[in-house]
């Protein structure tokens, strides 16, 4: 079998307009089952929709956010959403619920709300950085 490589996947896009979080997904999955490893799923611009717990598409639709929230929760693979885009969005967590005293959050679980530090760290130690981005 050949070396495991370890990938970075970084979402730009939200999943009612694009099919950047399907495709993103069914490449984790496949990434997987190859014996590689995922190190971090970041979400950044329009993507860090898919974090909001707020989401429901209608019932014959798939819930995207729900579907990654399981993946990342079943395979323990970090996930992170760049605060600057999620406020700007409306992507809340306690922590900056608490900060701008707003009266609720809706970040779902497990993503976190971290800056672009994460997302350099996670390029150093990740062999490939892979980008799913919407159309434009």
């Amino acid at each position: 079998m050949p070396n495991s490589v370890v990938y970075t996947l970084v979402i730009t896009a939200a999943p009612w307009v694009s099919q950047a979080p399907q495709t993103a997904l069914m490449f984790a999955r496949e990434v997987l089952l190859a014996g590689h490893h995922i190190d971090r799923v970041f979400l950044y611009g329009e993507g860090v929709h898919l974090a909001s717990s707020l989401s429901t598409p209608p019932s014959d639709e798939v819930n995207w956010s729900k579907e990654w929230s399981q993946f990342l929760n079943q395979h323990k693979i970090p996930a992170t959403v760049c605060i600057a885009s999620a406020l700007r969005r409306g992507i809340i967590d306690e922590t900056e619920q608490s900060r701008y005293e707003l009266a609720a959050n809706n970040l779902r679980m497990p993503f976190e709300i971290a800056g672009l530090g994460e997302w350099v760290e996670s390029n150093l130690s990740s062999d490939r950085v892979i980008y799913f981005h919407g159309a434009s």
